[in-house]
C-alpha cells in the first residue's frame, strides 16, 4: 500500500485518537516544547472514560493539564525532570519524580518502564512518507521504537529536522493534524552577576573547543564573552537561539570538531521561532536521539568538550545539588551527569558548574558549609571540576577537600565569606585533610 493511503486512512481527530488510550496504560509524552497539547488536553477533557492512566515525561512546557487537581485517580504524572508546571503535581501526590540520567531514559522505556502508548508531535510527511520529530528527538523517537501504539500530532508548524530524526508513516497507528505555532521561550534577563558568571566562564574556551551549554540567562551571558573565539563547536543536549547567532557571525563553525566536524549536534531545542527557522532543513543541525548525544563516551569523543551547567547548592566539599531544595524536588538531572563524566573523557575537556553566588535576593547563600537537609547530590565531589561565580573561577578536581573549601570560599559571595571561614577553621583545625 502506498504510504499516502496508509496516512489517510489512519488521519483522525484527536478525540478518535485518544481511544488507542486505555486505563492503565502507561503513555509517553513528547518533551519540551514538542509535547502534543492538541491531544493531551483532548484527553483530560474525557479524564472520566479514564482510570490509572500514567503518564511520563521529562519537561512539560506549555502545560500539564492532566497534573491538575480534579485529575487524582484518572491519571498520574511520573516525571523524569520536573518542570514549573508539574513542581505542584510532584509535590502534591499528584505526580512522582523518577531519578535517571538524561542519556538512560531511553533505556528505561526498553525495560523498567514498558511503553503502552507514545503521543508525539511531528512535521508532515515528506515525498517518501517519513515524518520528522523536530525540535524533541531526545526520547521521542526511542519512545514510538518502543510503544505499542503511536499517536502523532501532525503539525505544519514543526521545522524538520535532520539526522536521526524520521519515523515513517507506516510506524504510527494515528494522526491528528494542527497547524500551532511551536510553544516559544523568551530570550532570558541577563544581569551584571549573570554578564560576570559568563566572563569567568568564558576564560576557560578557548579556540576550537566544543561546547555543551543549557538554557536560560548564565548560558546566554556565556555566548556574550565568546565572540572573539574561533572555530567553536557545538555539542549539547540543546541550543537556544544565542547560538544562532554565533554561528551566523561565524564564531560557531564545528570546523575543529573530531566527531560530526562541521555538524551542530544536539538532542532537543528550545527557542524561538528564529532558532525553528533555522533548524528547518538545514543540513548543518545533526539532531539524535539522547542515548546517543548524551552517552559520556560519545561526548567524549569531542576533544576540547566544555560543558556548562548549573545548580542549586554546592558544599565546601564540592558535592554540587542541582535539583532539589532539601527534599522539594525542582528540576532533575538532566543532562548534568552525563556531561560532566563526558567532558573528563574529553582529551583537553573541562566541566564547569555555572552559579550565582547568592540566591533570595542575595540574602542565601549558594556555597553552603553543607547541602540542605533532604536534599540530593547531583554530581558528586569526584566528579566536579570546576565551580565559577561572579567572583572567580574554583577549580577543584585533584584537590583535598581543605583546597577545595578554601577555593570556594574564594569565589563565594563576601558577605557570606566570613561564616564559611568559621566552618573551614572548626573543619580543618588539627590538621586534617
Amino acid at each position: 500500500m502506498d504510504w499516502r493511503e496508509l496516512y489517510e486512512q489512519r488521519k483522525m481527530t484527536a478525540e478518535e485518537a485518544i481511544r488507542l488510550v486505555h486505563s492503565k496504560d502507561r503513555v509517553v509524552l513528547g518533551h519540551a516544547v514538542g509535547v502534543p497539547l492538541a491531544i493531551t488536553d483532548v484527553l483530560v477533557d474525557h479524564k472520566e472514560d479514564y482510570r490509572d492512566v500514567e503518564f511520563v515525561q521529562m519537561l512539560p512546557m506549555g502545560n500539564a493539564k492532566f497534573a491538575d487537581p480534579g485529575t487524582e485517580g484518572h491519571f498520574k504524572l511520573n516525571s523524569i525532570f520536573v518542570g514549573a508546571q508539574s513542581r505542584a503535581a510532584v509535590k502534591e501526590g499528584r505526580g512522582d519524580y523518577t531519578p535517571c540520567c538524561f542519556s538512560e531514559v531511553p533505556e528505561l522505556f526498553r525495560t523498567s518502564l514498558p511503553v503502552d502508548v507514545a503521543i508525539i508531535q511531528v512535521s508532515p510527511p515528506d515525498k517518501k512518507g517519513y515524518v520528522s520529530c523536530g525540535v524533541s528527538i531526545d526520547y521521542t523517537i526511542p519512545a514510538a521504537h518502543c510503544a505499542k501504539r503511536v499517536i502523532a500530532q501532525v503539525n505544519a508548524c514543526m521545522p524538520r529536522t535532520l539526522g536521526d530524526t524520521t519515523l515513517h508513516v507506516s510506524e504510527i497507528d494515528a494522526f491528528v493534524e494542527v497547524d500551532h505555532p511551536i510553544i516559544e521561550l523568551g530570550v532570558p534577563k541577563i544581569g551584571e552577576v549573570e554578564k560576570a558568571i559568563g566572563e569567568n566562564c568564558a576564560k576557560l574556551i578557548h579556540d576550537g573547543d566544543t561546547l555543551q551549554l543549557g538554557i536560560g540567562a548564565i548560558p546566554d551571558a556565556v555566548l556574550l564573552f565568546l565572540k572573539d573565539k574561533k572555530d567553536l563547536g557545538i555539542h549539547s543536549e540543546m541550543i537556544s537561539d544565542g547560538v544562532v547567532e554565533l554561528i551566523e557571525s561565524g564564531v560557531i563553525t564545528n570546523a575543529r570538531k573530531t566527531l560530526h566536524p562541521g555538524k551542530t549536534v544536539v538532542t532537543f531545542l528550545m527557542g524561538t521561532k528564529r532558532l525553528y527557522n533555522y533548524v528547518d532543513d538545514n543540513p548543518s543541525v545533526a539532531m539524535y536521539p539522547v542515548d546517543y548525544v548524551n552517552n559520556p563516551n560519545i561526548i567524549g569523543k569531542n576533544d576540547n568538550l566544555i560543558s556548562i551547567n548549573s545548580c542549586v547548592q554546592v558544599d565546601l566539599m564540592g558535592q554540587i545539588a542541582a535539583e532539589s531544595v532539601g527534599l522539594t524536588q525542582i528540576s532533575g538531572i538532566g543532562g548534568q551527569i552525563d556531561f560532566v563524566r563526558g567532558a573528563h573523557l574529553s582529551k583537553g575537556g573541562k566541566s564547569i558548574i555555572a552559579i550565582g553566588s547568592t540566591a533570595a535576593k542575595g540574602k542565601v547563600s549558594k556555597i553552603v558549609p553543607f547541602l540542605d537537609k533532604g536534599a540530593a547530590v547531583t554530581t558528586s565531589r569526584t566528579d566536579v571540576d570546576y565551580v565559577v561565580t561572579e567572583y572567580g573561577i574554583a577549580q577543584l578536581r585533584g584537590k583535598t577537600l581543605r583546597d577545595r573549601a578554601r577555593a570556594l570560599i574564594a569565589v563565594a559571595h563576601p558577605d557570606f565569606r566570613a561564616g564559611l571561614e568559621e566552618e573551614f577553621r572548626a573543619r580543618f583545625e588539627g590538621g586534617q585533610s
